[in-house]
């Protein structure tokens, strides 16, 4: 299953927690032509969805309380600034924005906002996914090492000699060297051909 665009945003599911009216029914606007689903939040209030994304006016900050950072979901947010002091900057900070928007909002820049929070999320989570790889690899080498090493000693070979046995026994027992590495450092030797 293919993921969805990021410059398609209908079918989309956002919270939205925006306290001045007027921004509001902007946002509401923009979302029925984007065909946008939406709920709006309020202090407290508890919410029966995971959002897509999610606009947080920077009049709600700091969220202190961990039901009012529950609702941030897992989605992009986008944070909605009326104010460029560095205390407000360092709140919204927080929240890990995937993009931003300055009040008093128009309706023009809401889509440009979202389509570069739903490809920044997108992003991180590749980098994210990338990063467990590389520390799944880096453990694993760990234990090839130790098993070469194993194996140098326990045969009195070098440490290509003694690569060059884990990978023919990795081979034969149609095993990774990763596998074949782990069985060596539990067992303290090679294991035995089957077959």
């Amino acid at each position: 299953m293919s993921k969805p665009s990021s410059f398609s945003l209908r079918g989309r599911k956002a919270l939205v927690a925006i306290k001045d009216e007027r921004d509001a029914s902007i946002v509401r606007r923009q979302f029925e032509r984007l065909g946008i689903d939406f709920v709006a939040w309020e202090p407290g209030a508890a919410v029966d969805f995971r959002p897509d994304v999610t606009l947080i006016d920077d009049d709600f900050l700091p969220l202190t309380s961990p039901a009012q950072r529950a609702f941030l979901g897992q989605g992009p947010v986008i944070a909605l600034l009326g104010t460029e002091t560095p205390s407000r900057l360092k709140l919204v900070l927080e929240l890990d924005p995937a993009s931003f928007l300055v009040k008093p909002l128009r309706s023009a820049g809401i889509y440009a906002a979202l389509v570069l929070a739903f490809e920044r999320a997108e992003r991180t989570s590749e980098l994210k996914q990338q990063v467990v790889k590389l520390e799944e690899r880096l453990r694993s080498r760990r234990v090839v090492l130790a098993a070469v090493l194993q194996i140098m000693h326990s045969h009195a070979v070098g440490e290509p000699a003694a690569f060059a046995l884990i990978r023919r026994a990795a081979m034969e027992q149609r095993k990774t060297i990763e596998q074949i590495s782990a069985e060596i450092a539990s067992n303290g030797s090679l294991p035995r051909a089957t077959g």
